[in-house]
């Protein structure tokens, strides 16, 4: 039977995923290429969805692809990776690490495609800029070393006072962080492609970055070097803590909507949880097999996303550290499982949905999963090729994934109207910790579903 409205269908890769062809001649910018839905193989049908959303959206499919054009002198095989993609907090820009130290500012929406599944190619040549939605341009970064992660922030926060010139006078803007491979992080004005500042101080690449998303400039890196950096950028970049305890590379961090926590994940089987206010270790959250990768925040902060090599994704409950939820992706057969760390449902990347009712996965088994946190199962797949990484649009409707091949794809995903209840939680866990709700004199069962123990 067909997939319920609303379940991503499987689609064939596009041929561009199967490696370079006749459009990656040298100095050839960004592709854009087709999607095409396909049908749902039995065992990977949506189950319908749960009441705590009621789902608006046609048939999502494969919508766009970014390929990237490289000069001749490099090579194909090094360095191509999309460690990174990000969007801007109110979805204007879209930035995009396509690998060999360059990374792609790209106005959103996409000119030329419209996410209408009509094929286009970027005729600009060389660094040429190409105009896009309300008159911006796309802007090459040149990086200097390979960059690992990016991270929006506005610039300067609401009520700052203009400094040193370096923007014109009464201009709001954006920022885009970029970490490299040497251990630096350029901070560069959007707009403009100015690079405004170079932050020195880790060892080892800069693998993630977060912003405070308050606007406050507080900008928080995750290393290789095994620590975690803070820096204060409207105090000129200011260093202001060192976040030491983790014995392995740290590859992800990212701070919770209120600003009171941060969540990093090492090659570990333990996530840190941090205060942001005092920067001391809360707790470690235990329960993974293996390295923990990604981590995310739900956008009330009341809910924290870890994703593992051991094929699982643990929903945890910040404030108290109670597992709430464990998501099982398909794992190796014991026949072939030869002992490795690492499985081919290995997960890569963990992202949350605007309203926090369903989460995104990539995983090393080719499957790009959207899943139901009500339902714990997949409601939507997707075949993706050497996926790294994966974030949600701002507004919704579409996740952006990064591949080793240094490709952006986007995919329309499940848009919802979310029930009047979930609004609710939602508003009020945004102020309110579990235990202030647990403390709340309200029936027990509004008290679960406040604190997500139910749906």
């Amino acid at each position: 039977r067909p997939a319920p409205s609303g379940g991503l269908r499987a689609a064939p890769a596009p041929a561009a995923l199967n490696g370079p062809g006749p459009a990656d001649s040298p100095g050839l910018p960004s592709r854009l290429s087709p999607g095409r839905p396909g049908p749902v193989p039995p065992h990977m049908e949506a189950p319908p969805r749960g009441p705590a959303a009621q789902e608006v959206e046609d048939e999502p499919l494969l919508l766009a692809e970014l390929k990237p054009g490289r000069p001749q002198q490099y090579d194909w095989k090094a360095s191509c990776e999309t460690w990174s993609v990000a969007f801007s907090p109110d979805g204007t820009w879209f930035a995009w690490s396509q690998g060999h130290c360059i990374v792609k500012l790209i106005p959103w929406p996409l000119e030329e495609a419209e996410l209408s599944c009509k094929a286009a190619e970027r005729k600009n040549r060389g660094k040429a800029d190409v105009s896009g939605g309300g008159g911006a341009k796309e802007k090459t970064l040149e990086c200097g070393q390979i960059v690992w992660g990016l991270a929006f922030s506005a610039w300067p926060p609401c009520g700052a006072k203009e400094r040193d010139g370096l923007l014109a006078p009464g201009r709001f803007c954006l920022i885009l962080a970029t970490g490299l491979n040497d251990g630096q992080i350029k901070v560069w004005e959007v707009q403009t492609g100015r690079l405004l500042f170079s932050l020195s101080g880790h060892l080892d690449v800069v693998r993630d970055l977060s912003f405070a998303p308050n606007g406050s400039l507080i900008l928080v890196s995750a290393s290789r070097d095994k620590t975690l950096r803070v820096w204060d950028l409207s105090r000129d970049g200011k260093q202001v803590q060192v976040l030491s305890g983790h014995t392995q590379w740290v590859y992800c961090c990212s701070i919770s909507p209120d600003c009171s926590m941060l969540c990093s994940a090492a090659g570990e089987k333990s996530a840190f949880l941090w205060s942001m206010r005092s920067y001391t270790l809360i707790r470690k959250l235990e329960g993974h097999q293996s390295s923990v990768v990604s981590c995310d925040f739900s956008p009330d902060s009341a809910l924290l996303v870890t994703a593992s090599y051991d094929t699982c994704v643990i929903m945890w409950d910040p404030y108290t550290g109670e597992q709430l939820r464990t998501l099982r992706h398909v794992a190796l057969p014991p026949a072939l499982d030869y002992g490795s760390d690492i499985h081919t449902s290995s997960l890569r990347s963990v992202c949350f949905s605007p309203e926090g009712l369903y989460l995104a996965t990539v995983a090393d088994d080719r499957l790009l999963r959207i899943w139901d946190l009500e339902l714990r199962t997949p409601v939507a797949f997707a075949p993706m090729t050497n996926g790294l990484c994966c974030v949600y649009f701002p507004h919704g409707g579409f996740i952006a994934t990064g591949t080793r091949d240094g490709y952006v794809q986007f995919w329309s995903a499940p848009k919802v109207l979310s029930s009047l209840k979930h609004l609710c939680r939602k508003a009020l866990r945004t102020f309110l910790t579990t235990y202030q709700v647990l403390a709340l004199p309200i029936p027990k069962k509004m008290k679960e579903f406040l604190t997500y123990r139910t749906f």
